[in-house]
C-alpha cells in the first residue's frame, strides 16, 4: 500500500506538469526587419544523446544520408581500461585489463518519428562490487545493443520512447564514459541501469516530467512504473524521482538482483555554472517482507552522495566523489542481503583526474570502499574478511 501511495504521490505532480503544457501556448517575440543583425552560424554542437555528465565532452556527429530516414548522425566511443585492486574477493583478481568501450551511436534527431541505437562493447565496473570481464558484461546484462529506441514527437515538448531505455533512477548512467569518475557508486549498485519499456516526456516551463511504463531491472516482467519531476532555473535544478514494482518478480539474474521487488526514492540537486558541477543527492529503497520469492525478512537503504567536478585549463579537470549508504535487517531475522550481510553500512571516497585533447580522453580513478558492520565472510579478500578495498583505474579512448 504504501508502495502504490508514493508512486501515486509522483503520478499527480507528473500529471500536472503534462496537463500544463496541454494547454499552454508557446510565446514567441519578433524583431523588426531592420533591427536584425546578420549572425554567423553557429559550429555544431555534441548531440545530447548519450547524455554525458562532464567532465568529459561529446564530439561533433558524423552526419549520414540515411536514405528514407533523412540526415542520421553517427559518433560512438571507443576506450580501454586497467584495474588495480586491494583484498580481491575469491575469483577475483588484483589486476584487470579490459575494454571499458566500443561502441557506436546512430541517431534520427529531426521529425515527429526519431530512433536512437547504441551497439557494441562496454564494461560496467563498479565501487565495491567483483570485477566482470567485458564479454561477460555484454552476455549475462544487456547485450550487444543495451539501449535502443524509437521516439515519437508530436509536440514541440513532449516526445515519446519505446524500446530498451536507460533507467531514470540516479544520479550517475549506465556507462563509463558519461559520469565524472571512471567506476560507479555504492549508491548506483542499487538502481537499475537499463529497462524495456515505454516513457513518456514532458517540459512544462521550469519544469520537465517523465513517466515508464517498464521491466524494472530488466526482467521482461512488466510491472514497473517510474516517474521524475525536475525543476531547472539557472545553474539550479532539483529532481524527484520514484519507482517501484507493482508486481512481484521471482525472476533472478546477474541484471535482475533482489532489488526487482523494491520501491526506491531519490532527490537529486545538480548545481552547474562555468567550471563546476556540483550534485549532492538522497536515496531510499525497501525490500520488503515476500517469503513466496524468497524474501524471508525484508530490508531497506539509505543513502548519501555528493559528486564534483571542476574543470582547469588546458583540458584538465579533477572530478570527485563521497558516499555513505547503510542497511537494515539482521542475520538472527534472516533479512535479505542488500549490501555486505543484513544491517551492514558502507562509505566510500573517489578522485578522478581527467585530460581531455579535442576526441582523446585519458583519466584515472583513485578509491577506497570501507564496510562496517558487515557479516564474515560477506566483505572484501579471499575469505571476506577485510574491511577496506582500495582500487586505482586508468581509462583512455576517444569519443568520435
Amino acid at each position: 500500500m504504501k508502495q502504490r501511495i508514493g508512486c501515486g504521490v509522483l503520478l499527480i505532480g507528473i500529471g500536472w506538469a503534462m496537463s500544463m503544457s496541454l494547454c499552454s501556448a508557446q510565446n514567441t517575440s519578433s524583431t523588426p526587419q531592420a533591427e536584425q543583425q546578420p549572425s554567423t552560424p553557429a559550429p555544431p554542437a555534441p548531440l545530447s544523446t548519450p547524455s554525458i555528465t562532464g567532465p568529459l565532452e561529446g564530439s561533433t556527429p558524423i552526419v549520414i544520408d540515411g536514405g528514407p530516414f533523412g540526415k542520421l548522425d553517427l559518433d560512438g566511443v571507443v576506450s580501454g581500461f586497467g584495474l588495480v585492486q586491494g583484498n580481491p574477493v575469491a575469483g577475483d583478481n588484483e589486476t584487470q585489463p579490459a575494454l571499458s568501450n566500443a561502441q557506436i551511436f546512430l541517431q534520427k534527431t529531426e521529425g515527429w518519428w526519431q530512433f536512437y541505437v547504441q551497439a557494441g562493447a562496454y564494461n560496467l565496473p563498479s565501487l565495491g562490487a567483483p570485477f566482470l570481464p567485458t564479454e561477460k558484461a555484454i552476455s549475462n546484462l544487456y547485450g550487444p545493443v543495451p539501449v535502443a529506441y524509437a521516439k515519437l514527437v508530436p509536440a514541440k515538448n513532449t516526445s515519446i520512447l519505446i524500446g530498451q531505455l536507460p533507467a531514470l533512477m540516479g544520479a550517475e548512467t549506465t556507462f563509463t564514459f558519461q559520469n565524472m569518475n571512471i567506476e560507479r557508486g555504492l549508491l548506483w549498485n542499487q538502481e537499475n541501469s537499463i529497462n524495456r519499456g515505454i516513457q513518456l516526456n514532458q517540459t512544462v516551463g521550469k519544469f520537465t516530467a517523465s513517466l515508464s511504463w517498464n521491466d524494472g531491472y530488466y526482467s521482461n516482467r512488466y510491472s514497473w512504473l517510474s516517474g521524475a519531476l525536475t525543476y531547472s532555473t539557472g545553474p539550479h535544478s532539483i529532481e524527484f524521482v520514484a519507482m517501484g514494482n507493482l508486481s512481484e518478480t521471482k525472476f533472478q539474474t546477474l541484471a535482475t538482483p533482489v532489488q526487482n521487488n523494491s520501491t526506491m526514492y531519490a532527490v537529486i540537486y545538480t548545481y552547474t555554472k562555468g567550471p563546476w558541477i556540483v550534485q549532492p543527492y538522497a536515496q531510499y529503497s525497501n525490500v520488503p517482507t515476500n517469503p513466496a520469492i524468497g524474501v524471508v525478512d525484508g530490508a531497506r537503504t539509505w543513502g548519501g552522495a555528493l559528486l564534483l567536478s571542476r574543470k582547469f585549463k588546458h583540458g584538465f579537470s579533477l572530478g570527485g566523489r563521497g558516499e555513505y549508504i547503510t542497511t537494515s535487517g539482521s542475520m538472527a531475522k534472516q533479512s535479505v542481503n542488500l549490501l555486505y550481510g543484513p544491517g551492514s553500512a558502507a562509505w566510500s571516497l573517489t578522485a578522478t583526474p581527467t585530460y581531455q585533447y579535442r576526441r582523446f580522453f585519458a583519466r584515472g580513478d583513485v578509491s577506497v570502499v570501507r564496510a562496517n558492520n558487515f557479516t564474515p565472510g560477506a566483505a572484501f579478500g579471499l575469505i571476506g574478511m577485510n574491511q577496506t578495498q582500495p582500487r586505482a583505474v586508468v581509462e583512455a579512448g576517444l569519443l568520435f
